[in-house]
């Protein structure tokens, strides 16, 4: 994968930067990582990823946690 790609995370992640979630576009699509795993990377459509977090904002996935 380029090296070149503008990781983003979110604000809430912290000083030291361990445990984040990133994020950036790459090839017209949004690409996923994990801070502590970066050689691990997941791609999505926009609208995936829309419908995701759409889903996440409506709780859609709150059983999962316990």
């Amino acid at each position: 994968m380029n090296t070149r790609i503008r990781w983003q995370k979110s604000s809430f992640s912290g000083a030291g930067g361990e445990d984040c979630v990133e994020v950036a576009e790459w090839n017209g699509r949004i690409v996923i990582r994990e801070s502590d795993n970066p050689n691990a990377v997941a791609e999505i459509s926009h609208d995936k990823l829309a419908t995701l977090l759409h889903r996440v904002k409506a709780g859609g996935f709150d059983r999962l946690t316990g």
